[in-house]
């Protein structure tokens, strides 16, 4: 007990005082801080998911200039919420948003529910963003619980739950709600993610710039980098990847994956695994007949590009191609376009093509 301080509730009031004195006076003056509209809160706590704030603030700026609030981003195309949430990754946030934005004009009259249970069921609002709004946007007393949160939580009360286990989320939860300032969520919240992200960091915490360090059982006990508990990782896979950029009268193909799934929505070029005994531009032919229904010859090697997504990892050769013949039907994709190459920047590609689209972009400018 004596090395886990916050077990003792008469302690959490000192400790509470103590953190949210250090954020006051430390934390990062970020954009979405600078505000109370729940909607532009919803907004940067959904592009925070799985990405780093320093990229966020670049998005977050332009989103919100272009859909400066919930009924400019109901109206909006898709494709267009798309275009703006390029290269930021995880594509289903983006759709999740936009699908959630005519509910709430449908469902709720424009105004986004201060109800949690109400919010909770809009498209892509799980436990962490409802918990966030709600308390930052309307001083609901929420505890949020996310990577930071959890990490400091497992030094704090030396939690052996591995926080990247989907099971134990229950116990974080328990401890979250306990030290929970229902006086002041959102403040409390935010010290609480702003802690683990500039101070109890995954290594090499700097425990003595820590504000509640007198309170955390593995500062105490010396045992900061035995937490948090982590399962290993699998190995990641990876895939050998064939794509073709198709011409046919100085224009090329480019199609739409459907909304469900990885990159839903995004616009590509043609393409697809290697199977086992064929080469890449072989792989290259029979996914442009097999994805698209076109007969195709390659011209030449384009380049290969790396990539990496969360779970998997790509190697992508990329070939110039010849249309032949062939009247195009789509197998799994949704859409599909004949563009001319200097029309790129109107569609949204996932990052693996933009590896490459410089370079098309540059040999190819000048077709019409």
């Amino acid at each position: 007990m004596n090395k886990i301080p916050l077990n003792k509730p008469d302690l959490r009031p000192d400790f509470r005082t103590s953190l949210l004195k250090w954020y006051t006076s430390n934390h990062r003056k970020l954009p979405w801080r600078q505000t109370q509209n729940p909607y532009k809160i919803w907004i940067s706590e959904v592009m925070l998911q799985q990405t780093q704030v320093v990229k966020v603030i670049e998005y977050y700026h332009r989103f919100i200039a272009r859909f400066p609030d919930l009924l400019h981003l109901a109206k909006a195309d898709e494709q267009e919420v798309l275009k703006y949430w390029e290269l930021l990754g995880y594509y289903s946030r983006a759709r999740n948003l936009h699908q959630a934005a005519h509910l709430v004009v449908e469902k709720f009259g424009g105004v986004i529910p201060q109800q949690y249970k109400d919010f909770r069921s809009l498209p892509g609002v799980g436990d962490y963003i409802a918990a966030a709004v709600m308390s930052i946007a309307y001083q609901q007393p929420y505890a949020v619980l996310d990577g930071n949160v959890k990490r400091v939580l497992s030094r704090l009360f030396l939690l052996k739950d591995p926080v990247n286990d989907s099971k134990t989320i229950g116990g974080f939860r328990k401890k979250a709600k306990v030290l929970l300032a229902v006086d002041q969520p959102g403040q409390f919240n935010q010290a609480m993610m702003e802690l683990g992200a500039m101070i109890c960091k995954p290594r090499n915490p700097s425990c003595p710039d820590c504000p509640v360090k007198s309170y955390c059982g593995a500062f105490l006990s010396g045992l900061q980098d035995k937490f948090p508990v982590r399962i290993p990782k699998k190995e990641i896979p990876q895939y050998h990847v064939s794509v073709g950029i198709i011409f046919k009268n100085g224009k090329v193909l480019i199609t739409r994956r459907k909304n469900e799934g990885l990159l839903g929505g995004l616009w590509e070029f043609p393409g697809g695994k290697v199977a086992p005994g064929e080469n890449s531009q072989q792989a290259c032919i029979r996914e442009i007949k097999e994805e698209v229904n076109l007969t195709v010859g390659i011209e030449r090697y384009f380049t290969t590009i790396r990539h990496a997504y969360t779970h998997f990892k790509i190697v992508m050769d990329v070939y110039v191609c010849r249309f032949k013949f062939g009247r195009i039907k789509l197998r799994s994709a949704q859409d599909f376009r004949w563009i001319n190459v200097g029309e790129i920047e109107k569609y949204a590609f996932p990052g693996a093509n933009h590896k490459f689209l410089p370079k098309l972009q540059t040999e190819f400018s000048s077709l019409k």
